[in-house]
C-alpha cells in the first residue's frame, strides 16, 4: 500500500510537471499568435490610412486619405467632363479701306437771286484715282449773308454698281470773290461718307473736298450752268 502511495504521489509530480510544460508551450503559442495578429491589424491599419481619393466639385479637386475616406458634401469621385469652348466664327468679310484721289469736272445747274442760290444739279465726269466712281451727281443750295456762307450740298459717286453717298459738312465753307456777279465761287471742307451700294454698302468715312464754279450772269434771278470742278481725297471705309 505505502509504494502505491508513492508512485501516486510521484505520478502526479510528474503530471505537474508536464502541465506545466504544456502550459509553456501553449502560451507562448498564444502570445505568437497573437503579435502576429497585432502587427497584421497594425499593417492593415497603416495600409488603409494611405487610401487616398481625389474628390471634385466644378474646377475645384480635392484629395482626401484615410482609412475610409469619403468626399466632403457637394464633392464627387466622378471628374467633370471638360466643356471645349469654341471661337465664334467672324461674320461678314473684315474691314477695308479704300483710298480715293480723284477730280470731277462738269456742269452745275443752279439759279440765283439777291438772297439765295439754289443748285438743282450738279453732274461730272471723275479722272485720278477714282476707285471706278466715275460719275459725280448731286444738289443742293446756299443763303449766304455774307460773301460765305456754309453751304448744303449732297451728292453721289457712282459707276460700275457701285455708289457712295456724301453730304458736305457744316464746317465747310463756299466763298465768293465779289459782293456781286460775276463772281468765282469756291468750296472747301469735308464731305461725309453716308452710305454706299455694291462694294461700298455701309460706308463710312470723311473725304476732304474743294471745289469751284463761276456765275456770271449780272441780273438776279438768272439761271445758269456754269462749269464746275470739285475735288475728293481720303479714305472710303467699308465693314
Amino acid at each position: 500500500m505505502q509504494g502505491f502511495a508513492r508512485n501516486k504521489k510521484y505520478f502526479g509530480e510528474i503530471g505537474k510537471k508536464v502541465k506545466n510544460v504544456q502550459g509553456s508551450k501553449i502560451f507562448k503559442v498564444l502570445a505568437l499568435v497573437s503579435i502576429a495578429s497585432v502587427l497584421s491589424s497594425n499593417s492593415f491599419v497603416a495600409n488603409a490610412a494611405t487610401k487616398t481619393i481625389t474628390c471634385y466639385k466644378g474646377t475645384v479637386v480635392k484629395k482626401v486619405s484615410a482609412a475610409n475616406p469619403k468626399c466632403p458634401t457637394g464633392y464627387s469621385t466622378k471628374k467633370p467632363v471638360a466643356v471645349k469652348t469654341t471661337t465664334p466664327a467672324k461674320s461678314g468679310a473684315s474691314a477695308t479701306s479704300y483710298q480715293i484721289s480723284a477730280t470731277y469736272t462738269g456742269k452745275v445747274s443752279l439759279l440765283w437771286s439777291e438772297s439765295d442760290v439754289q443748285i438743282s444739279s450738279v453732274s461730272a465726269k471723275g479722272t485720278g484715282n477714282n476707285l471706278g466712281l466715275d460719275t459725280l451727281t448731286g444738289n443742293g443750295s446756299a443763303a449766304p449773308s455774307s460773301s460765305c456762307d456754309n453751304p448744303s450740298l449732297v451728292g453721289t459717286l457712282g459707276g460700275g454698281g457701285n455708289t457712295i453717298k456724301i453730304t458736305v459738312d457744316s464746317t465747310s465753307k463756299a466763298c465768293a470773290d465779289s459782293d456781286a456777279a460775276p463772281a468765282t465761287v469756291t468750296l472747301s471742307g469735308n464731305a461725309v461718307i453716308t452710305g454706299g451700294t455694291g462694294k461700298f454698302a455701309g460706308a463710312t468715312g470723311t473725304l476732304k473736298v474743294t471745289g469751284s464754279f463761276k456765275i456770271k450772269s449780272t441780273v438776279a434771278g438768272s439761271s445758269e450752268s456754269p462749269a464746275l470742278e470739285m475735288t475728293f481725297t481720303g479714305n472710303i471705309n467699308t465693314k
